[in-house]
């Protein structure tokens, strides 16, 4: 009785699991946690990456737009009041751009970058390498 019950709960496991598996897959979802200079956490998560820096909103706000200038993108507009700034910018391939940066405290910003209607994490990311390489 007592390998009845252990097989079932190992079965129950393994189902869990596999749901859980399924569920990440058609969930759209992809999480990743790194670690960088300056940077909190970095989660990509449905075409959009997300990052919190522990620097002010002043000097991430000037790395951005510095970032901007060194990838060579052309900024469009930029909206910005003493909590949030976004910047808009195009790529060569003409997609959108949207970098948003919402004050979190003093030392404590947190980075929005979404990249054309899907996102691209792999230039999202090379923004945000840029943008931490200006601080």
């Amino acid at each position: 009785m007592q390998k009845l019950q252990a097989r079932l709960l190992r079965l129950r496991t393994l189902a869990f699991g596999l749901a859980a598996s399924v569920l990440l897959v058609t969930s759209g979802c992809f999480i990743v946690a790194a670690g960088a200079a300056g940077a909190g956490t970095v989660a990509y998560i449905r075409g959009e990456l997300d990052s919190t820096l522990n620097e002010s909103y002043g000097r991430v706000i000037d790395a951005a737009n510095g970032a901007v200038e060194k990838l060579e993108l052309v900024k469009i507009s930029e909206a910005k009041d003493a909590f949030t700034d976004i910047l808009t910018a195009r790529t060569a391939e003409d997609k959108k751009v949207v970098i948003k940066i919402e004050k979190q405290g003093d030392k404590l910003t947190k980075v929005e970058i979404r990249i054309g209607v899907f996102g691209d994490e792999p230039k999202s990311r090379a923004i945000l390498e840029k943008i931490n390489s200006q601080l």
